[in-house]
Parts: C-alpha cells; structure tokens; sequence
C-alpha cells in the first residue's frame, strides 16, 4: 500500500489527498476479518462436508466392529475359563472329594463303611461310569451341595406349588433347607436318569442313590418322610436284606416309620436290622439282644443305636416293663466291650468307636433314669443313673474338643466346660473324610445328652429337696452351660447352642431362672 502510493505521488499530475489514504487504510483493515470468515466457509461448504460425512462414518463402523470384536473374545474366553473352572471342581470331586479313606486304621474300624456311599468302585471312590456324563454330573452336584454348600440363602414352598418334579410341602409357605433342597433335586435328577439304564449300572448304584435320597428328604422334615421311606424300602429292596449295609437301612426305616406313628411295622424293622446285626432269627426282640457283643465294630456301633430306639420306642408307649429290660440287656452288652486302656493315647479311630459306644450308654442310662422314675422308684435310682449319663457324655465331648479329663471326685467342680463357639473337633477328627461326620454329630449329641441329664437331676432334687433346693440350682445351672452359647443379642447372655432344639433351651433356661430367683443363696448374692 505504500508503495502504491508512493508510486502514485511520483507520477506527474496525479495528488493523493490524505483522506484517500485514510479511508483505503480503514477498508483493509475492516474487510482482514470478512476474508477470513469468507475462507472458513469456502473450506467447509457442503460438497467438503458431504465428501468427509463417508470417512466419520467409516471410522463409526470401525469401532463398533473392534467393540463387538473383543467383547466376543472376552465373552468365549470368560466362558473357558467358567467351563474349565466347572470341570475342575467335577474332577477334583471325583478323584479327591468322592475317594474312599485311606487311612488303614479308619478302616480297620469301619468308618469308611458308616461313610455316605456315592455310587463309585468302592475301591476307587468317585461316580459310577454306568451313569453316563450327565447323570455322573449330577451326582457330584449333590455332593458339592451337601457337602460345601450354596452360600447364604433361603427356599420357600407352598401348597400351590404344582411343579411335578418338586416337592410339595405342607400347607402354607414354608421356609426349608435350600442346601437340602439343592442336594435333593440333584439327587432326584440322577436317581430318574438311571432308572432308564439299570444295566449299565454296578449293582450298588440304585440302592445307594435311593438311600442318599432318603437321608436327604429325612433331614428336610417330618413334611417329606413318607417319600423317604418310599425311598429306602427301594434301596433295602436293592440290597436284597443282606449285610450290615441292610442292617443299616432297616435301623432307619425302624426310625422314620415310628416317626409316623406305625408301631407295628417299626418294631418289624428294627427286628429284621437285629437279626442282620447278631445273625439271629428269633421272633421275639427281646431275644434277639445277644448277650454278648459281636465282633465287628460296624455291627457293634448299629447294634448299640438300634438298642437306643428301641428303648425309646417302649419308653414313649408306656411299657415301662419292657422298656426297662431292653436298658438293662443293652448296657450290659455295651459294658462287654472292652474300653481302650486310655483314650489319651489311643487312635484317633479306635477313640471315636469307644466314644461312640459311651454315648450311646449315656442315653440308655437317660431313658432307664426317666422309666424307673415313672415306675416310682426311689429318686435316689434315677439320679445315679443321670449321674452317670452326664459323665459320659461330658466326657465325649471333652475327648472330642482336646479338654483335659475330669477325675470323678471332681466331677461337681466348677470345671471349665468347652464353649461351643471357641473348642472345636479336633484336627485328628476333621482332616478325616470318614469320621468327620460322626464326630460332629457325637459332640452335639454329647452336648444336648448332658443338659438333658443336668436338668433332670435338677428337677429330682428339687422334687426331693424342695424349690430352694442349692443341689438344683448348680444342676440347672451346668445344664444352661452344656446347652447354651454366649450371646449378647439376648437377655441373660445366653442362647441355645448349635444342635438344641429352641423348646429345649427354653425348658433349662425357665427352670435355671425359677431357681436362680428362689434359692437364698442366689437371692442373696
């Protein structure tokens, strides 16, 4: 621009005024902006727009097509590795979890035979192959269930439940066990598929899954014993009566169907697994308690709990005669077994049999106490034999959780007594397949056995000594210990524990609480 203008004021005759040159300075300087917003949308006019449109599209494609890419590999790699994941825990089931003991004293004492039984060689353990792969599947389902459980839920049921493969409880909705139920449905499933191929299958398999059934529905409740006695006349049928496998079954048939109140064919069962147990066929039950005990520590085992059932089942009708006979051959027989010499120093096998047989003592000494008091027998009877009963079973219990042995002078010490929540099964008793189970259960029935015990020679002393009676205030008092917990969530510090039924625990609670509040001593204090 300058040199425009000094071009212009050289020539001859031209003048340039000043304000020329103002006003071109001012139209550049106004029209800079104009030409750039004219060059923004030259360059972005709609044929450009319409020619880059295909290239954002394209790229839009491109990565969704990646996204669906590897959200499908994440997908079939997440399935590999929930498949394998599956597959493993079957096959860790099948050659770890299902395999038979191989501990030889375990053996030697039978406990692999009072195990569950899952179908398998029972030399290798594991699932019958005859099953096929689903119904093998199946099976070791149930176990995981029944054995690991299904984490923290419930399962409800109700009378409008029509499903034809469920079960169908009572009337109303009904909470029950989902870990049972699981397990139950599983077991339902196999037992169906391998009922359409029996000939595939070792003779065992169908009795063995139909007595897995029945325990299971057992343990659900009083709603579903019919269809486990259906189940376990099937698998007894199976067995055709023979062994100590038949004993068993026969055992809880006698149970379950004294449960439904059918005496008659009760006592037949319990007569049948006697006569398997002694090889003895005598019509009468009294006569088929042997005098002495057989050699087999299985048989002596379901002997001494066929003998407990009996003994209740006379005790509860009422024929006290009867039922005071039966106590008295069965603790005699049971005494006839030689005790270890300690159980200190014992296998942890041969402890657990001779635990077995001492708690079973207990409760027949439990039912002759309740008989002859009814028989009114001198009060004195009746406690000796509770006496005892709480002995026995407090020393299983103690056994059991690694407590050191009471001597009897001190018995009635203020001894410390194993807390549920703190002494648990020993190791020796839990890293054992085989006895695992039953030492659980032999300590909650301890625990249960001697609260019971407790509080019946609480109640005799203060029938004998009065309401005020010290002797039954200490002996409610162990009986909350033997059954209760210590709690903060409930009045008094202490709920029933594992195992004891709630009406029970109320029982020893109300009659601690009434004493408690009538002996002077207490009131005192």
């Amino acid at each position: 621009m300058h040199s425009f203008i000094a071009r212009a004021s050289a020539r001859p005759g031209f003048r340039l005024c000043s304000g020329v040159i103002a006003r071109t300075c001012r139209l550049q300087s106004s029209n800079a902006p104009r030409s750039a917003w004219k060059q923004a949308i030259i360059t972005e006019s709609p044929v450009l727009v319409q020619e880059n449109f295909p290239k954002h599209f394209v790229f839009v494609l491109d990565v969704g097509k990646r996204f669906i890419k590897f959200s499908f590999i994440g997908l079939v790699l997440l399935g590999i590795a929930t498949g394998s994941a599956y597959e493993g825990a079957h096959i860790w089931a099948e050659k770890h979890g299902l395999a038979p003991d191989s501990d030889e004293e375990v053996k030697g004492w039978q406990w692999e035979s009072d195990a569950d039984k899952w179908t398998g060689d029972p030399a290798h353990g594991g699932t019958d192959p005859g099953l096929g792969f689903n119904a093998r599947h199946l099976v070791r389902a149930a176990w995981m269930a029944y054995t690991w459980g299904i984490g923290h839920s419930t399962a409800a049921i109700g009378s409008h439940d029509q499903r034809g493969t469920g079960l169908v409880g009572p009337a109303g909705i009904k909470v029950i066990n989902p870990q049972l139920q699981t397990t139950e449905a599983f077991l339902r499933a196999a037992i169906r598929h391998a009922e359409s191929i029996p000939d595939q299958l070792y003779p065992h398999t169908l009795p063995q899954l139909f007595t897995l059934h029945g325990n299971v529905l057992e343990k659900l409740g009083s709603d579903f014993l019919p269809e486990a006695k259906t189940d376990l006349e099937r698998a007894w049928a199976g067995l055709d009566a023979q062994g100590l496998d038949s004993a068993r079954i026969a055992l809880k048939l006698g149970d379950i169907v004294s449960r439904l109140g059918l005496k008659e064919q009760a006592l037949e069962w319990w007569a049948r697994a006697l006569a398997l147990i002694t090889d003895n066929s005598s019509p009468n039950v009294l006569g088929l308690i042997p005098k002495q005990p057989p050699s087999s520590p299985l048989a002596q085992r379901l002997l001494s709990s066929t003998l407990v059932s009996l003994s209740a089942f006379y005790a509860k009708s009422g024929q006290y005669r009867m039922a005071e006979s039966i106590e008295e051959d069965a603790l005699s027989v049971l005494r006839a077994i030689p005790p270890p010499n300690s159980l200190a120093s014992t296998s942890p096998p041969q402890a657990l049999h001779a635990l077995f047989l001492l708690q079973r003592s207990s409760i027949l000494s439990i039912h002759l106490a309740e008989v002859l008091y009814a028989q009114r027998r001198p009060e004195i009877s009746s406690i000796q034999w509770l006496t005892f009963a709480a002995e026995s079973s407090e020393r299983v219990a103690r056994v059991l959780t690694g407590l050191p042995l009471v001597k009897s002078q001190e018995f009635h010490s203020k001894n410390p007594l194993p807390n549920p929540l703190e002494e648990r099964l020993l190791t020796s008793y839990t890293a054992s397949r085989s006895m695992k189970p039953v030492a659980e259960g032999l300590l909650r029935d301890a625990r249960r056995t001697a609260a019971e015990a407790w509080n019946l020679m609480g109640v005799l002393h203060e029938t004998k000594e009065g309401s005020n009676s010290k002797s039954a205030l200490e002996c409610f008092e162990r009986a909350v210990q033997w059954a209760g917990t210590p709690s903060s969530e409930v009045d008094g510090g202490r709920e029933a524990a594992e195992g004891i039924p709630d009406a029970d625990w109320r029982v020893f609670w109300r009659n601690y609480q009434r004493a408690l509040g009538q002996a002077p001593s207490a009131t005192a204090k």
